[in-house]
């Protein structure tokens, strides 16, 4: 790594650092020290300071249980290097305090993406090159002149009782008294990037491909390697204590250099669910709730939510079941019994074969992906549609065209950002369920919110009367640049959320791969919202201004209670709210879902909006009454 970056402030609390002294200890003690004669004089001085210092940072760590046993474990590491024993067993001893440690103090052991080797190898270039040298050698142009040396990562033997993690570790927070500093500015992801590839840097391509090979081959392996914090955390040295030493070696340089072989054989889609319902249960006959309902909800957005557009695309009513089947099955974990929670996971496991008979592996007929784009778009479209153009109406009939542009700018500015987002869900990343669902109910929350306030001030307005006189000589003034950013936030948010569904729904349908007719029904639905919105503004252009900002008050308020109502049943599913079943029609498109929650916060704005009418009404009675007859 560079020299000239500041160095890492020490953190003698954080149980990261301690890890990583540890595992430096476990790591290069063998370069100090070999048949019990100190080789490196600096390097066993520093293996004395290190285990010195773990000795003193425990203790310096918050309570735990099986603290003390940590400090002893550290105690015989410390004994073992203080008498000069082989470096196996020191080895052994550090990694086994390690194992204490984590226990007691969990950290993040692995990536929470797939890393990226390839800037993981520019990022060494750009940073680490310098020192250690461009093929890890240790032998960069700044070498000569450091002291100790950089860590050559092409030495196979230390490489070999190092893991990725321990490489993290170091990159995030460095090493103190040598020139390896922090690079904790980077990314999490980034650092990930260059630890994995730093960890590929003592092998070569042909062990690589023995290690391609044996992986194919041996299936107990994906047992072994389940995941990438098994890749992350592993040693060489640790995995051929179970296999011969060159496979071992060989299957790391392998995973280490295509971590996504890990994730290649995890479940998806409802194997995920079931898998997930099954630990969920588990976790509920062992009376951990909380781990119960954690379980319950990854059921839910990592398993089926993913496919749940597919779903919905061909069975609509079948995708409603399934999403009121996992609120009951959250619920009965939250409030009932285990007997309640098997009963409701069963009822859920009859839904999971029902989708199973009803997607197979058969693609869709084309008329089906017609009707599906169709309805999506349209079910979506409508309901943006209904509130811009009601706010185009409003600030038309209010005479103020000028700040029509605000509106303008935030539907067109959600139509880009939906293009993005569709780049972004196809190329890049995939949008994990719990976003989906947080972003479609912070969204309808807002908007609800901002409707209800707009339908109370129409109807105030409409029942007062005399709207000329008020329009030319009060709304001008009360036009804000505030209110007029705020027409442009409620433009956006209204279409985006709209869009963000969309965009997921079509992503899905097109993998049926009847592209002519997922473009005719798309197609299609654009000419009839289209007809619809040249319907309404031709309406509205009509209608008495008094009239209209009554009616349309009235139309802004159930939108309110409509959206309320989503949004609450959304944060739900992404895990934010509480639900708790209730017997109730479910009605999709009024935004009524059987949850007492969702209810509640139905019947909490309508009666919001009621009050502020009936205020409105009694208003206007009385200073109408005081007005003198004309």
């Amino acid at each position: 790594m560079s020299v000239f970056a500041q160095p890492a402030t020490p953190t003698p609390n954080d149980a990261r650092q301690l890890w990583q002294l540890i595992d430096y200890v476990a790591v290069d003690y063998g370069g100090a020290v070999v048949n019990g004669a100190v080789v490196s004089e600096f390097e066993y001085a520093e293996m004395l300071d290190f285990t010195d210092n773990a000795a003193k940072q425990i203790q310096a760590l918050p309570p735990r249980p099986t603290k003390a046993t940590i400090s002893a474990a550290i105690g015989d590491l410390r004994a073992a290097v203080v008498r000069k024993a082989d470096s196996a067993e020191i080895t052994r001893l550090a990694h086994h305090a390690n194992s204490l440690l984590l226990a007691a103090y969990p950290m993040p052991m692995a990536p929470r993406t797939l890393p990226d080797l390839a800037k993981g190898a520019a990022l060494y270039a750009a940073q680490c090159a310098s020192c250690h040298g461009a093929k890890g050698a240790g032998d960069g142009a700044l070498a000569a002149n450091l002291e100790p040396k950089p860590i050559a990562f092409t030495d196979a033997e230390r490489a070999g009782s190092r893991s990725l993690m321990a490489l993290y570790q170091v990159v995030s927070q460095g090493v103190e008294g040598t020139s390896m500093t922090s690079y904790a500015t980077l990314s999490e992801e980034d650092r990930w990037a260059v630890a994995f590839y730093i960890g590929t840097m003592s092998n070569d391509a042909a062990a690589r491909q023995r290690g391609e090979q044996v992986w194919r081959q041996d299936a107990s392996l994906k047992d072994r390697f389940s995941d990438l914090t098994a890749v992350s955390t592993v040693t060489e040295q640790a995995a051929s204590q179970t296999m011969p030493r060159d496979t071992a070696r060989d299957v790391i340089a392998y995973l280490r250099s295509h971590p996504a072989a890990v994730e290649a054989g995890r479940p998806t889609g409802l194997a995920l669910a079931r898998l997930r319902l099954k630990e969920s249960l588990d976790a509920m006959r062992a009376g951990d709730r909380a781990q119960a309902t954690k379980l319950g909800l990854s059921a839910y957005l990592d398993g089926f939510e993913p496919i749940e557009p597919v779903v919905g695309a061909r069975n609509q009513s079948l995708l409603t079941s399934v999403e009121d089947g996992m609120l009951a099955y959250r619920s009965a974990v939250a409030t009932g019994t285990p007997s309640q929670a098997e009963a409701a996971a069963a009822h859920l496991d009859d839904l999971f074969a029902q989708v199973d008979k009803d997607m197979g592996d058969s693609k869709a007929e084309p008329m089906t992906t017609f009707i599906g784009a169709l309805t999506i778009l349209l079910r979506e479209g409508l309901e943006a549609l209904l509130i811009v153009i009601g706010m185009i109406a409003a600030l038309k009939k209010a005479r103020r065209q000028d700040v029509l542009k605000h509106v303008h700018a935030g539907w067109i500015s959600a139509l880009g950002a939906g293009v993005l987002t569709w780049v972004i869900a196809t190329y890049l990343v995939t949008i994990s369920g719990a976003s989906r669902e947080v972003t479609e109910g912070v969204g309808a929350v807002f908007a609800s919110v901002v409707l209800l306030s707009v339908g109370m001030w129409m109807h105030q307005k409409s029942s007062a009367g005399r709207w000329q006189s008020y329009l030319e000589e009060k709304l001008s003034a009360a036009m804000t640049r505030r209110s007029m950013w705020a027409l442009f936030a409620l433009a956006f948010i209204a279409v985006y959320r709209e869009v963000f569904e969309t965009v997921l729904f079509y992503s899905a349908l097109s993998a049926d791969g009847n592209s002519s007719a997922l473009i005719a029904g798309f197609a299609t639905a654009i000419i009839l919202l289209g007809i619809i919105a040249w319907v309404m503004l031709r309406t509205t252009a009509r209608m008495p201004i008094g009239r209209f900002f009554s009616i349309t008050s009235i139309f802004v308020a159930v939108l309110a209670v409509i959206l309320i109502g989503k949004g609450a049943a959304a944060l739900q599913e992404a895990g934010w709210v509480e639900a708790t079943p209730v017997w109730a029609p479910r009605i999709d498109i009024l935004g009524v879902f059987p949850t007492v929650e969702t209810v509640a916060a139905q019947l909490i704005v309508l009666a919001i909006a009621l009050s502020g009418f009936r205020l409105n009404f009694f208003s206007a009675r009385k200073s109408s009454a005081r007005q003198p007859a004309s």
